[in-house]
């Protein structure tokens, strides 16, 4: 088994600078771990790509909506990807969870600890903004969905998370694996 990378060392570096429990995945660049949320449970993932000098960090949480709301729920995913910079919505069919992904291209083999916990940040605070929204729209009686505007559903904030304070620290305590 060869020896971690420069560039994944410094992702593992990071997450103990944080103090983010963690496990690497055997025989791959990858760690993974679990945050609580405010709304949710994160199982996250974080690989590198040394080939790319590359980073992706992966957020996953479960959702499971009813055949009569998947359209809906697929246009809530839709139309919150229009609303973001950086990073992206997925829906993973086969293992009904709702995904966030954000990759970084990294100048230096080291990256830089900042950006990956920014990154982590993010891809915890947009699964943490979707799920409660998501969760509305699946409450929703089936025959009212047609009069749901998602629109007006994702200018709800009402339901928003929290927002971190100076440390970039949120309430939620990450889940020791």
């Amino acid at each position: 088994m060869l020896a971690p990378s420069i560039q994944f060392n410094s992702v593992i570096d990071a997450f103990g600078q944080n103090g983010w429990q963690h496990e690497v995945i055997e025989g791959r660049e990858v760690l993974q771990t679990q945050f609580e949320a405010h709304h949710t449970r994160v199982h996250l993932l974080a690989q590198s790509f040394t080939n790319l000098n590359a980073l992706a960090i992966v957020g996953e949480t479960p959702i499971q909506p009813a055949e009569t709301h998947l359209t809906a729920f697929l246009e809530l995913v839709m139309r919150a990807n229009k609303q973001l910079t950086l990073g992206g919505f997925e829906y993973d069919f086969d293992r009904q969870l709702l995904v966030f992904r954000i990759t970084n291209l990294f100048e230096k083999e080291k990256y830089d600890a900042d950006i990956i916990a920014t990154m982590v940040h993010a891809v915890i605070a947009e699964l943490d903004r979707l799920v409660p929204l998501a969760n509305v729209l699946l409450k929703t009686k089936t025959d009212v969905l047609p009069d749901l505007s998602i629109e007006m559903l994702l200018l709800r904030e009402d339901l928003l998370p929290p927002i971190p304070d100076e440390d970039g620290e949120w309430d939620g305590e990450e889940e020791e694996l």
